[in-house]
């Protein structure tokens, strides 16, 4: 059995005020804007269900191509949420295309001097990432709010989403549902600071100044519609660039729909893919964990410390994922 214990070093943590009745929460689309407008204002009442006020962004459902708006509009709305005193925490609408066209234009000043609260997952992942880079503020790979907040949010998700924002959850463990235990690979325990998202949205970092520094860490990845043959290019460039040999463990999530388009020529399955890329880490790896674009999934908290103890079947949350400190 593997088993790795390090000190993590990183310079200050940020981490916004846990969320408390009332709290004003702003919507934003940093990629696409919602598919489903009904779905959207769904997720708005929701929130506001909750218990929350809710400040929508005037860019929210602009549309230029496939995305909300230009580059300047959305990362002008993205900045101006942050600078703003009234907001208490930063939602996204959905996820789509084109946060990585953004992240050079995103005030990281605004954002350490202002720490919110951040939630988004598949191409917000390129923000999450950039984030922790360059303002070492934890954010969360989470749910939407034109997407499960808009559904119909499922409540496995719903609970661990809302325990993370709003309570402490040291020592909390993250495991799967009873009915879908998680596959262990290679059996151990290791600590690092949990890091990753979309698979894809990783690599579109990779290399750039908005990459995060991985060693040590415990990566957890998952992609959605993407052929075989690109997820082995992903896994490939991930190995290429070093991160393999960087991190203290892996955690592998849903990968839907990731199928060929003529499943009648040769291909390899995605488990098997995994398979080769990962069959000579000496760390401790899992599969199949409740995260990624599922209904039924936990939240990520971004850049805090995790331990991965495949015994226990998941991850052991070791510091809250919010702040608590200037809260009666």
């Amino acid at each position: 059995m593997v088993k790795i214990s390090r000190t993590i070093k990183q310079s200050t943590i940020l981490k916004s005020k846990a969320l408390t009745a009332g709290s004003t929460i702003g919507i934003i689309s940093p990629a696409s804007r919602p598919l489903d407008e009904e779905k959207y204002r769904n997720g708005i009442l929701y929130l506001r269900d909750c218990g929350y006020q809710v400040v929508e962004s005037n860019q929210v459902l602009d549309s230029y191509g496939y995305l909300a708006g230009s580059d300047q509009v959305r990362a002008d709305n993205f900045n101006a949420m942050f600078r703003d005193p009234q907001i208490d925490a930063v939602f996204c609408s959905r996820g789509g295309y084109g946060t990585p066209r953004i992240i050079d234009a995103i005030d990281y000043d605004v954002i350490r001097k202002n720490p919110k609260l951040f939630v988004g997952y598949s191409d917000i992942t390129a923000l999450n990432l950039a984030i922790w880079k360059k303002a070492s503020l934890v954010t969360f790979s989470g749910p939407m709010v034109a997407v499960e907040m808009g559904k119909g949010i499922q409540p496995f998700t719903e609970a661990w989403f809302w325990k993370l924002l709003t309570s402490p959850v040291q020592n909390v463990l993250l495991s799967n549902p009873p009915d879908s235990p998680v596959r262990i690979i290679r059996p151990g325990q290791a600590s690092g600071r949990l890091l990753g998202g979309c698979l894809s949205l990783i690599n579109a970092v990779l290399g750039s100044a908005y990459c995060p520094n991985f060693q040590e860490s415990i990566l957890f990845i998952e992609d959605i519609e993407e052929e075989p043959y690109r997820i082995d290019r992903y896994l490939a460039q991930l190995k290429l660039a070093g991160i393999f040999k960087q991190i203290s463990g892996l955690v592998i999530g849903q990968f839907v729909d990731c199928v060929p388009s003529e499943p009648e020529k040769p291909h390899l399955t995605i488990d098997q893919i995994i398979e080769d890329f990962v069959r000579d880490l000496n760390i401790p790896i899992i599969a199949n964990f409740a995260y990624g674009h599922v209904p039924i999934k936990h939240t990520m908290p971004i850049g805090i410390e995790v331990e991965l103890n495949t015994g226990k079947g998941g991850l052991i949350m070791k510091e809250n994922a919010v702040s608590f400190q200037d809260q009666a």
